[in-house]
């Protein structure tokens, strides 16, 4: 009790700073309300913390407080993250990207940074209009930006807006500037943001970083015959609502592709998604309409992005003609199959060549790699350490790929996050050399089970909000830390890696070192009968997460669905014996 109160206190006294004359009239209202409301829930989880930089930026519920997304954090987070890039970069004009997605406030929160930056004597070019993710991270490198911002909450619920932090490699900050810049804005102060913009540094970019990128995608393309002799692939393109609604369509063209159709009611930008429960490419509810419209028009596969286009999903025909989802792992390993095998078979494959994934994909990606002598890097959850990865490689190895099980690929360099424009007509080309063989998607995705096995992966999420959540979270993995399960689905747990540690113990007790550029707040668990089940807080959302891997003894017949429901029993097992 005594420490709720003192947490209550804590509280109180921030956001009686948010009253003074710095802060509008509305936040001054929203906060005295909580204020004055005996029920202390609400207040404690506005200001019971700040936001800081996680795997994905700056991310929260849209609304006053500093542990909300307003114009006030956001400026208080750019004032720093200016202050940052002025001594990073010292006696040189700087200059930063500003771009927004989809979503509400996007573009009140974008013109914002651009004046702030622009008031710190700071280049700001800002996009005139929503645009992709990737593209973001493309325009810093095409431009010569020593850093840059988008806002943007990704695929989260409606309620939600983000601030993703760039540095001028295209990729999202990592140590030490991650680091560095939270301290730069733990040091600011209201009063010391510079609101008012100099329009004379804001340049307002568009069409020609369009045209560019576009060109840049087609760096991706394996084999352009293949579009050339299937250009009337039948293609079903969703935006859901975001940031893809004009580049994707534009892309696939200059692929060669010609049988375009669009969900129309899913082109409207519009930040309330009003045609899904959740602008998530991982919720099958979010491709109704787009499957609803493929099969209305024989569509060979239906694509979509999320709102900031970053990400994909994809679906496909199974053996008996009816939609089939492919999740996150399914795509990447598709992605990986498909590069190493056609650059071998076209002669382009070469001894340099590298892809990458985060430590939580599939390990069937690293077994195509190997088998094909390609090296695969095992880098953490989160696309700046796949950018990371690029960076330290670059002028001595080429990548090839790289991607993760949340619907992200990245299948060129020119970008360094997820890029769902280029990922899309890279499937795409897949598509139309499956159709040129007489085959689907899903055909493929049966080949690379009879070559390399059949597994199957699943995410389980754990929802936990608020300061309480948090606390949960936290004492979840401590629990799992000192008390580690010996046995999982009643296989022994054979292998340990701790990645807070950076440690990996095996049953026999031997302790080894793990080689990681730093350490993370995962956990691994690898058993007997060859599972891998990781555990990690999300950086982003008030979850944790869950992710199992489960392999299928015997040698794959092509039986799809009895193959899954082997592997699904499995998971339900895993969930017992995890108290899930």
């Amino acid at each position: 009790m005594e420490n709720n109160q003192q947490l209550i206190a804590q509280c109180e006294a921030a956001a009686k700073q948010w009253l003074s004359p710095s802060f509008d009239e509305d936040t001054r209202k929203e906060v005295q309300a909580m204020l004055d409301n005996s029920d202390k829930t609400a207040l404690i989880d506005a200001f019971y913390q700040s936001l800081e930089f996680g795997t994905g930026g700056l991310r929260g519920i849209m609304g006053a407080g500093t542990n909300r997304m307003n114009k006030y954090v956001v400026g208080m987070a750019t004032q720093g993250f200016a202050n940052y890039i002025l001594k990073a970069f010292p006696g040189k004009q700087c200059a930063v990207v500003v771009g927004h997605d989809c979503r509400n406030n996007g573009r009140m929160f974008a013109e914002t940074v651009a004046d702030i930056f622009s008031a710190n004597g700071i280049k700001a070019y800002l996009f005139e209009s929503l645009r992709p993710t990737p593209e973001i991270s493309f325009a810093i490198r095409q431009l010569g930006a020593q850093a840059g911002v988008n806002v943007t909450a990704s695929h989260n619920p409606k309620e939600y807006n983000g601030y993703k932090a760039y540095w001028e490699d295209g990729a999202q900050v990592l140590a030490p500037h991650d680091t560095g810049i939270i301290e730069e804005v733990n040091k600011v102060k209201i009063e010391d943001v510079k609101f008012k913009g100099n329009p004379d540094l804001i340049k307002i970019i568009g069409g020609e970083m369009d045209f560019d990128y576009m060109q840049a995608v087609k760096e991706s393309m394996v084999d352009q015959d293949v579009i050339l002799r299937q250009k009337d692939l039948n293609i079903v393109y969703s935006a859901m609502h975001g940031t893809g609604r004009h580049i994707v369509p534009m892309c696939l063209r200059s692929w060669g592709f010609q049988n375009i159709n669009v969900v129309p009611e899913q082109m409207v930008v519009d930040g309330n998604f009003p045609t899904v429960v959740s602008p998530n490419p991982e919720n099958a509810e979010a491709m109704t309409l787009g499957m609803k419209l493929g099969t209305k028009l024989n569509a060979d596969l239906v694509v979509a992005t999320d709102p900031d286009a970053d990400r994909l999903a994809i679906v496909c025909r199974n053996d008996k003609g009816e939609w089939q989802i492919l999740n996150g792992n399914q795509t990447a390993c598709m992605f990986y199959w498909y590069t190493i095998k056609n650059k071998k078979a076209l002669g382009q494959l070469q001894p340099t060549d590298f892809m990458v994934k985060t430590i939580v994909t599939s390990e069937l990606i690293a077994k195509i790699a190997r088998a094909n002598g390609v090296e695969c890097f095992d880098e953490y959850t989160g696309f700046k350490w796949i950018a990371y990865r690029i960076r330290e490689n670059e002028g001595k190895r080429k990548y090839i790929g790289g991607g993760e099980e949340s619907f992200g690929y990245l299948p060129y360099d020119k970008v360094r996050d997820k890029d769902a424009p280029a990922s899309i007509c890279l499937i795409c080309e897949i598509a139309a050399w499956a159709k040129d063989q007489g085959k689907t998607l899903y055909d493929l995705l049966l080949d690379i089970y009879k070559e390399y096995g059949f597994q199957k992966e699943a995410a389980i999420s754990v929802t936990k909000p608020g300061k309480s959540g948090a606390d949960e979270i936290k004492k979840m993995m401590e629990d799992f830390r000192t008390t580690p399960p010996t046995e999982i689905a009643g296989s022994k747990v054979v292998t340990i890696k701790d990645y807070k540690t950076l440690k990996q113990t095996t049953a026999d007790g031997t302790v080894s070192d793990l080689n990681m550029p730093t350490t993370s707040n995962v956990l691994q668990w690898f058993t007997e009968d060859g599972m891998k089940i990781s555990v990690r807080p999300s950086g982003t959302e008030p979850k944790i997460k869950f992710y199992c891997e489960v392999p299928v003894a015997g040698q794959f017949d092509g039986d799809y669905n009895a193959f899954t429901a082997k592997a699904d029993a499995r998971i339900v097992e895993i969930k017992k014996s995890l108290g899930l």
